[in-house]
């Protein structure tokens, strides 16, 4: 039991440090529900849940900081008609950069939002449509790189963050005529490193 409690306040004290430090690094991973929305016909759109995971960096300014962050991601979702089910599963590198706010800023605990633009380079692209008829979405592919706006509120516990945030894309994601954007809502669990 003594070694347990030692440990506990060797941990706390690293952490105190660490949460006074003007730049924390660290790494994170979790879960998202994504769907693709269209002004195609009359689809159905369903989500799909998949996982993100890779690192982040914090440079605190007092109750502010920015956030870079960089990623994989898997994201898509179905859109269904009467032809059969179209569905998009797009493997992504994403790059949100965040400006937020502490609403609570105690060192060892600290409730945040934040908010900012991210940028998601698609490395591959898995894209079923039904065969017959042809589908609308054969002429084109999900585009190279997609541009959107994620925000959110986030908790962090010793040397533990939880991020809890929605993404919305800008403009069209697919290469054919109709309007195609992504919706994700994304949960992750951060480990700080630094």
């Amino acid at each position: 039991m003594k070694t347990f409690a030692l440990a506990f306040i060797l941990l706390a004290s690293v952490a105190v440090v660490n949460a006074q430090s003007p730049l924390n690094l660290g790494i994170k991973a979790g879960f998202n529900s994504s769907k693709i929305t269209t002004d195609e016909g009359n689809f159905d759109e369903s989500n799909i849940t998949n996982f993100v995971a890779g690192a982040f960096a914090r440079v605190n300014l007092k109750s502010f900081y920015f956030q870079p962050e960089a990623y994989f991601s898997s994201k898509g979702g179905k859109l269904e008609d009467v032809d059969g089910v179209n569905s998009f599963d797009l493997k992504t590198i994403d790059v949100p950069l965040l400006l937020g706010y502490k609403i609570i800023n105690k060192g060892l605990l600290n409730l945040r939002v934040n908010a900012g633009p991210v940028m998601s380079f698609v490395v591959s692209d898995d894209v079923k449509t039904p065969p017959e008829p042809e589908s609308v979405f054969d002429s084109g592919k999900p585009k190279d790189s997609i541009y959107g706006f994620q925000y959110g509120a986030g908790l962090d516990v010793l040397f533990f963050s939880l991020d809890v945030r929605m993404e919305n894309s800008f403009g069209d994601i697919y290469s054919g005529h109709s309007d195609e954007k992504s919706k994700m809502f994304l949960v992750t669990l951060g480990f700080f490193l630094l």
